[in-house]
């Protein structure tokens, strides 16, 4: 009776559930009631399906935080739509002949959410703690500042002495930066958050970044809200110099990794964004998604890679034949049809189309072609390593992927497709986002899931992660020949020399070594409401919501 009683009651919330979700749909682009609201209280509501570990921009290193940092600070640039470098915090700047020295000039309406004027010594300020050797922990992107001349010898204490890291206040609005080889990017570069300057009251308070009562900013919002599981609020900030261009008053972020609820808000209009980079559109609602909201629907080739990686000092993948063995053991095509569902491009390689090459576009210039789907060669392989390493059986295997529907369904399919052609058992195993990055960092972990959006549009992005001196490096991978390739491209002006120097280091991770598994070229997935104007998303598929307005 009891269990009669509780079906019933399951059958009417359904029936009431359809009838809510049958409404939400009718009215997903808004109504002329809900479209006057949004334009007159000019609230943006969006989903994160992680919470940020820190807004901390010297310690941050993944895409929800870099959604919301671009809200709340501004770099010396910020990257119009077309991802091109525009004024900032600087309101304009001179390149020496030979490219070494940029002199920035500073704005001086440029201020701090307290009313503070942002300086040029809150830049040295915040690139000194990216550098300093005793940051607890290290800053994963210390590494970014490498390219200004001697702080690569700071960060690894081969000086103590600052003031000779190329980067000087030579006055309150003027920032003087002496590189140590010509970067053409380094411009583009200064728009990406570990450049972000930083109010010096930071310095005594290590836990700054967690309080919105002590989160001083410079960007278009400041931090006003941050509860813990469950939102996450930005504020217009009226001390930012470019004020009268920001149409939004606020920005609220839930918090939710699960696609169905975002795709579900979305639908009843409590979302007014949904989809990548923070969100997710559930793949088996995409065929619904294409018929039903296809005028809402954004899906966009970007330059970012979905890839498994190994870590190379764990067993069985300290061995190349198995990890090889692995990686030609998938079926891609299967994977993007019938898992993901949005139109993704298999990857064969690292970096993806859309990144700039020696006259065009990389991948088109430099096919990718590292490896064959081949599962009688996998499996030969698999032997052959397992042979070398003495096993008669495979040791256990764990595959861990961050809590995501999405990211779930992709890990089970290849774990099927491991034991299907294979004939190996593998684990999977999602965990919450900070949890996995930690473990990620500590290589704690077999194989991992993993993504990478460009920081600029320039191959040496998707490389110089794997150095052995990249605080990214979450593979264990150390090689001499890969960090001398990486070496030779930073230093070279030679655009068709350093473009070579990359293809071998691609063949290097992908072929030879076969320390990464590449599944698929990224494609961006978003749901956006026909009255929702100026949302941008770039090349890489970040999405920068601070110029959005409803009208």
């Amino acid at each position: 009776m009891r269990r009669k009683t509780l079906l019933t009651l399951l059958t009417m919330l359904l029936v009431v559930g359809t009838v809510l979700a049958g409404c939400g749909s009718k009215n997903a682009g808004g109504g002329s009631k809900e479209n006057a609201s949004a334009a007159k209280d000019q609230i943006l509501h969006i989903n994160l399906s992680a919470e940020p570990p820190t807004f901390d921009p010297a310690q941050a290193q993944d895409s929800q935080a870099h959604t919301v940092l671009n809200m709340m600070y501004e770099g010396l640039v910020r990257l119009d739509e077309n991802s091109k470098p525009v004024p900032g915090v600087a309101e304009k700047w001179d390149i020496s002949s030979d490219g070494l020295k940029y002199v920035f000039h500073l704005r001086k309406d440029a201020k701090w959410s307290n009313g503070d004027p942002v300086t040029a010594k809150d830049f040295v300020f915040a690139w000194q703690r990216v550098l300093d050797p005793n940051s607890t922990p290290a800053p994963p992107y210390a590494y970014q500042l490498y390219y200004i001349k001697g702080a690569e010898e700071y960060n690894n204490k081969k000086t103590t002495d600052f003031n000779q890291v190329g980067v000087k206040a030579t006055d309150d609005y003027t920032l003087e930066v002496t590189l140590k080889n010509p970067t053409p990017y380094f411009l583009s570069l200064t728009s990406f958050y570990t450049f972000y300057p930083v109010h010096q009251s930071v310095k005594d308070n290590p836990k700054w970044a967690a309080d919105p009562k002590t989160m001083i900013t410079n960007g278009p919002f400041t931090l006003t809200t941050w509860t813990t599981g469950q939102k996450i609020e930005v504020t217009k900030n009226a001390n930012y110099w470019d004020n009268k261009d920001i149409k939004l008053n606020k920005i609220t972020m839930s918090l939710s990794n699960s696609g169905a609820t975002e795709l579900s808000s979305y639908r009843s209009g409590q979302l007014d964004y949904a989809g990548n980079p923070n969100g997710e559109i559930p793949t088996d609602q995409m065929p619904a998604v294409k018929k039903e909201l296809k005028n809402e629907l954004n899906l966009k080739p970007i330059g970012s890679v979905y890839f498994y990686q190994f870590n190379v000092t764990a067993k069985p993948f300290d061995n190349a034949k198995i990890r090889k063995a692995f990686t030609m053991a998938l079926s891609r095509q299967e994977i993007v049809e019938k898992v993901t569902q949005s139109e993704e491009k298999p990857a064969f390689g690292f970096v993806p189309p859309g990144i700039a090459g020696e006259k065009e576009d990389f991948r088109t210039e430099h096919k990718d072609d590292y490896f064959t789907e081949n599962m009688d060669e996998a499996k030969k392989l698999l032997q052959e390593g397992m042979k070398e390493e003495g096993y008669t059986t495979l040791p256990p295997v764990t595959l861990i992927y961050n809590s995501s529907e999405k990211h779930k369904k992709i890990a089970l399919a290849v774990a099927d497709m491991w034991k299907r052609n294979l004939g190996v058992n593998v684990q999977t195993e999602n965990q919450e986002w900070g949890v996995f990055l930690k473990n990620r960092r500590s290589l704690n972990y077999q194989i991992a899931r993993a993504g990478w959006s460009p920081d600029y549009n320039d191959p040496m992005t998707f490389f110089d992660l794997w150095t052995s001196k990249s605080g990214n490096n979450d593979i264990g991978f150390k090689n001499k020949e890969y960090d001398a390739l990486v070496s030779d491209a930073l230093a070279s002006s030679d655009n068709a020399k350093r473009m070579d120097d990359f293809v071998k280091a691609e063949k290097l991770l992908i072929q030879d070594q076969q320390v990464l598994l590449p599944i698929y070229y990224y494609t961006n997935v978003a749901l956006i409401k026909p009255n929702l104007k100026g949302v941008k998303i770039d090349y890489s598929g970040g999405v920068d919501f601070t110029r959005a307005y409803f009208e």
